[in-house]
């Protein structure tokens, strides 16, 4: 069953919290104004109620709305785990009263995580339009400048190559066979397992990485042949046992279907690897259509942004748009990556239909330079594009170029950067923690809720002294 709020707070509560509201930090007053919006609390309410066909009305008691959103972006802004975030709540008054669980139980971790998958982008992305109109409706912004920035949001991975992605499959591969042959009562051959011989070659290959020149070569690539040898075989084996299974009984296929599943779906992502594998090795080819970087967010791109410390990123683009205060209008993840250049004005567009006017400033960096750009906006109704082009020869493209307010909207501009940095240090997206392509919009739209939270907490805060 589903709740908005926990019942009314007992006498105890009452005298305890005016105690409390003196060490709440100066965004969390502004925050629980924010927080106390309705139409919030629905949003999460109805997506609660979707999770299973009788939620509403039947089961036990869920963690009541209002806490599931306060709790939420608590962690985000705090930047903690779910184990972090439950010890901490339980611990501190401060957090148990900004929550509103007074001295109701906490959910612990593993409950948590199921609330987080509960929310699914679309309705992250809802509980962002609601915030950024609550602010608009409270002065913190009004629309007139825009700057816009990308950045990459890096998936929990580890660093991907051949021989490792290869030893995953593996493992994974035979892992599920085994869960099968259990589930099922036996099987008419008995799945071998082969991750010895899988893991001697792994190792060999990162030895043979230490011996240079056409030796090591020769050697590198008569490690990685078994190595793809053994891998076959184990998909051999996966083939073997799903021809059984669906040759088997009802009763029987339907216990171990799920798992079928999965088998199902991992090998064939293990096939993409050994494609790609002995492309890469044998023939020197290491452009090849949707190529894996992880078998299990195999969402994950190489990106690539010209950054001397770390030349390859893997996760996805996320576009970050902000106007007055600092406040994020709107987030884009992208599911590939396009150029900047293409981005400008559809982001200005986006502007335009949440905050219902177009921005008399635009300033972005050099990426998302084009003459056709450029005239496009000023077409909607943009006075000033303050987005340079660094390669140009016009001499009226320069002079424009060192115009005051041109130079305002570029030093304005770098804020962005600064935006981005606080996300990544502050709110978890230096690196995704959930799971999946839905998990990933989730996460990125969470830590621009907190972030946004925070700025809007902090001003208004501002405003009152």
């Amino acid at each position: 069953m589903i709740k908005l709020r926990h019942q009314q707070p007992s006498l105890w509560t009452g005298i305890l919290k005016e105690d409390l509201d003196g060490l709440w930090e100066p965004w969390m007053r502004e925050a629980d104004r924010v927080l106390e919006d309705e139409q919030l609390l629905d949003t999460i309410y109805e997506a609660q109620g979707e999770r299973h066909p009788q939620s509403r009305v039947r089961g036990r008691e869920q963690t009541p709305s209002e806490v599931v959103v306060r709790l939420l972006l608590l962690k985000h802004v705090r930047n903690w785990s779910y184990e972090t975030l439950e010890r901490e709540v339980r611990a501190n008054l401060v957090y148990r009263s900004f929550c509103r669980i007074g001295m109701e139980k906490v959910p612990d971790a593993k409950t948590l995580g199921r609330i987080g998958q509960s929310l699914g982008p679309e309705v992250i992305a809802e509980l962002h339009r609601r915030l950024v109109q609550l602010a608009q409706e409270k002065g913190v912004v009004q629309g007139r400048k825009m700057r816009v920035d990308t950045t990459v949001v890096e998936t929990n991975i580890h660093y991907p190559t051949d021989s490792s992605l290869l030893e995953d499959g593996a493992r994974v591969l035979t892992r599920g066979l085994k869960k099968i042959e259990k589930k099922a009562g036996g099987l008419k051959k008995k799945v071998r397992n082969r991750m010895r011989g899988v893991t001697k070659r792994v190792i060999a290959i990162a030895h043979a990485l230490r011996t240079k020149g056409e030796e090591g070569e020769q050697k590198r690539k008569r490690e990685y042949r078994e190595l793809l040898r053994l891998t076959r075989q184990i998909l051999n084996d996966t083939k073997r046992v799903q021809k059984e299974v669906e040759e088997s009984g009802p009763r029987r296929r339907a216990a171990v279907q799920p798992l079928q599943q999965q088998l199902q779906a991992m090998a064939g992502r293990v096939r993409q690897v050994v494609k790609q594998t002995r492309a890469r090795v044998f023939r020197g080819l290491t452009q090849l259509p949707e190529k894996l970087f992880s078998l299990f967010e195999p969402h994950t791109e190489i990106i690539r942004k010209g950054k001397a410390g770390k030349p390859n990123e893997f996760g996805k683009l996320v576009q970050i748009q902000e106007a007055e205060n600092q406040i994020i209008t709107h987030y884009d993840v992208f599911a590939k990556r396009p150029s900047d250049r293409h981005l400008l004005v559809d982001a200005v567009k986006a502007q335009r239909e949440i905050l219902g006017r177009v921005p008399r400033l635009v300033a972005a960096d050099a990426g998302y330079y084009s003459q056709a750009n450029e005239a496009d906006v000023h077409e909607l109704g943009v006075s000033y594009v303050s987005v340079p082009n660094r390669s140009t020869r016009s001499p009226e493209c320069r002079q424009l170029q060192k115009r005051r307010w041109f130079k305002q909207g570029q030093r304005w501009r770098t804020g962005s950067e600064g935006r981005i940095s606080t996300l990544k240090r502050r709110h978890g997206l230096d690196r995704c923690r959930y799971r999946g392509w839905d998990g990933f919009q989730r996460w990125v739209g969470l830590g621009v809720i907190a972030d946004n939270l925070m700025q809007i907490g902090s001003y208004l805060a501002r405003q009152a002294t």
